[in-house]
């Protein structure tokens, strides 16, 4: 039988995974996708936006074109539910012609791959290529590796530097698993800034990965898919700051803090309110569903850094409650301050 091909989308928190997901399921041209989203946080947000793109089946209960993992880190936990779910997905093989992973922001691809060495799912599936999706305009102001031109003349003054932080370890990882880096945000950076930035990654990323540019998500699923790479046979040849430890550490400090409010907020005044918390404390995103006075729509928010993205994705349906749901990630967050905050009592 057939091995189903495995689509591995990673990248940093912000970056533009999803939109990248949901582009490619609203221009599937004729292919049956699934989706696998691994969320951070207790409240399916990407999810939820994915679930939103009017392709899937909505009478289907539950949804299987959809199925997604609210766990925490795949990597850590691929035993207790990555496994089920990609078993329920093989005896659907026939119905099914490729597989997207959505990664948690806070997963290392490489753990995930080697999943896919297990004799339950290595008949079964292949990982065809894993793609990883970088933030360029984060990158250019400093936002994810510091700066870039700091950043790379500390390297050449010292090659033993190890003191990187979990998050500038993450994002190498990510390079480094890569068949295709996409590179987004272009079209909100200088000329000059995105010829910079594509050109670093290009000499950090593995010899032969191309670098793209994408602009909202938007590209062919040719280019996206069929790179028949079988990952999972060549693993040796994509190096982690992980590989010799037995299991794999993530910063402890990283968590997620989760409100749900029976308010509503004008949009312009919560992202003011928002960019406030940014600037005390260490938040790496923000995202959720917003209810806005005097309007029928839903509005999705999106933040990293001091940048907040918003549109409205659909009408609320009559038996929801019209709450504002968000999730804030971070590192050591101060709960009671995020809470009083929001609720407008600090």
């Amino acid at each position: 039988m057939h091995k189903i091909p495995v689509t591995v989308v990673t990248g940093f928190l912000g970056s533009g995974k999803t939109t990248l997901v949901r582009h490619l399921l609203q221009n599937n041209q004729g292919r049956r996708i699934a989706v696998l989203v691994n969320e951070f946080g207790e409240v399916g947000i990407d999810g939820e936006i994915l679930k939103s793109c009017q392709v899937c089946d909505e009478d289907e209960t539950p949804n299987t074109n959809i199925l997604e993992l609210t766990n925490g880190c795949l990597c850590c936990t691929v035993q207790e539910e990555f496994l089920p779910t990609m078993q329920t997905l093989l005896k659907r093989r026939e119905d099914i012609d490729c597989i997207v992973i959505e990664t948690s922001g806070l997963a290392l691809p490489k753990p995930l791959v080697q999943a896919f060495r297990w004799p339950e799912i290595r008949t079964g599936a292949t990982v065809d290529g894993v793609v990883t999706v970088v933030d360029g305009d984060a990158l250019a102001n400093g936002q994810i590796v510091g700066d870039l031109e700091a950043l790379e003349a500390q390297r050449q003054a010292d090659d033993s530097l190890d003191h990187e932080t979990p998050i500038e370890e993450l994002f190498e990882d990510q390079l480094a698993c890569a068949d295709m880096v996409l590179l987004t945000k272009t079209d909100v950076m200088a000329a000059d800034s995105s010829q910079r930035v594509q050109a670093w990654l290009q000499q950090q990323a593995p010899t032969g990965v191309k670098v793209v540019s994408c602009q909202q998500g938007a590209i062919s699923p040719d280019i996206l898919l069929g790179f028949n790479a079988a990952v999972e046979d060549n693993l040796d040849s994509r190096p982690s700051h992980h590989d010799h430890e037995a299991d794999h550490e993530h910063d402890d400090n990283i968590e997620s803090v989760y409100l749900e409010l029976d308010q509503a907020f004008e949009p312009s005044a919560l992202i003011k309110r928002l960019q406030a918390l940014v600037q005390q404390q260490e938040i790496y995103r923000i995202k959720g569903f917003v209810a806005v006075p005097n309007k029928a729509m839903r509005l999705v928010l999106q933040g990293v850094g001091q940048r907040f993205d918003h549109f409205y994705d659909r009408l609320w349906q009559a038996d929801e409650t019209r709450q504002t749901q968000l999730v804030v990630i971070g590192t050591d967050l101060d709960r009671e301050t995020i809470t009083q905050t929001m609720a407008g009592t600090a």
